[in-house]
C-alpha cells in the first residue's frame, strides 16, 4: 500500500473511531447569523406566539451517548442531576461569564431568529461538540403581575426545565423538536423577576428546543419582559 493508501486508510479509521462518532469535528464556517444574533442590551418581548426568543447559552458540555435510545426518565435525571459547573442551578449568568467545567465553558447572550433556538448550529459556529453533549440555557422574566401558567416545551433531544428552582417539565427519550410537546402543570409566574432553567441533552443528531407560556385555554402569554443580559447573580 502507497503513502496516500495509507493516509486513506488512518482518516477512515478516525472518522469511524467512538470518539469522532461522539464528537464530530464542527465546521465554524456556519452563518450562525441565520439562526442566532447577539442579544440587545434593551428587554426582550415573546413573539406573537409567545415564544421565548431570548437566551444565555452555555457552551456545550460532553456527555457521551452512542445512541438517543437510552434516555429514559431515570438516566436524564440522574445525567442532569451531576455537578458539572458551580452555581449550576442557582446563578443567573452574564453574557461572557465563563465558568469551570471539566473545561472552561462561556455563557452567551443571543436572540434566536425562530421559535426554536437552534443549538446544533450554536455549538457548530462555535467549533464545539455537537454530538453526545448537554446544553444549559437561562432567561430571565419579568412579569407584570402574579399569574398562572403553563410552560409548553419541545426538545431534540430530551431536556428538563426549571422555573425559579422548582422543577416544571421533562421530556424523556428520543424524539423530535415539535411545539408544545410537553405542556407543564399549573404554574406561578411571580410578579417580577422569574428564572427558567433548562438542559437539553443529546447524542447523535440536531438539538434544538422552543419554549413558551400559555394559559389554561392553550393561549400565548405575550405580555412578559425578557432581561436575560441583566448582572450575573
Amino acid at each position: 500500500m502507497g503513502q496516500f493508501g495509507r493516509l486513506v486508510t488512518a482518516v477512515a479509521a478516525l472518522v469511524a473511531s467512538p470518539a469522532m462518532a461522539q464528537n464530530p469535528v464542527s465546521d465554524a464556517t456556519i452563518d450562525l447569523s441565520a439562526y442566532l444574533v447577539p442579544a440587545s442590551t434593551a428587554s426582550a418581548r415573546p413573539d406573537d406566539d409567545g415564544f421565548i426568543r431570548r437566551w444565555l447559552l452555555l457552551e456545550p458540555i460532553v456527555k457521551p451517548n452512542r445512541s438517543n435510545a437510552g434516555f429514559t426518565g431515570s438516566y436524564v435525571r440522574n445525567a442532569l442531576a451531576q455537578t458539572y459547573f458551580p452555581g449550576q442551578m442557582t446563578i443567573v449568568p452574564q453574557n461572557g461569564q465563563i465558568v469551570q467545567a471539566a473545561t472552561p465553558l462561556t455563557w452567551h447572550a443571543y436572540d434566536a431568529q425562530r421559535f426554536d433556538v437552534k443549538l446544533f448550529a450554536f455549538a457548530q459556529a462555535l467549533g464545539k461538540p455537537t454530538y453526545g453533549v448537554i446544553f444549559w440555557a437561562v432567561t430571565v422574566i419579568d412579569s407584570p403581575k402574579e399569574q398562572t401558567v403553563r410552560m409548553a416545551v419541545g426538545s431534540n433531544s430530551a431536556s428538563m426545565w426549571w422555573l425559579n428552582g422548582e422543577e416544571a417539565l421533562g421530556l424523556f427519550d428520543d424524539r423530535r423538536m415539535v411545539m408544545d410537546d410537553m405542556v407543564s402543570r399549573p404554574l406561578t409566574l411571580k410578579k417580577g423577576r422569574n428564572v427558567v432553567r433548562g438542559a437539553v441533552i443529546n447524542g447523535p443528531g440536531l438539538s434544538d428546543f422552543c419554549l413558551r407560556f400559555i394559559d389554561d385555554s392553550e393561549q400565548p402569554i405575550r405580555d412578559l419582559n425578557i432581561v436575560t443580559t441583566g448582572a450575573a447573580k
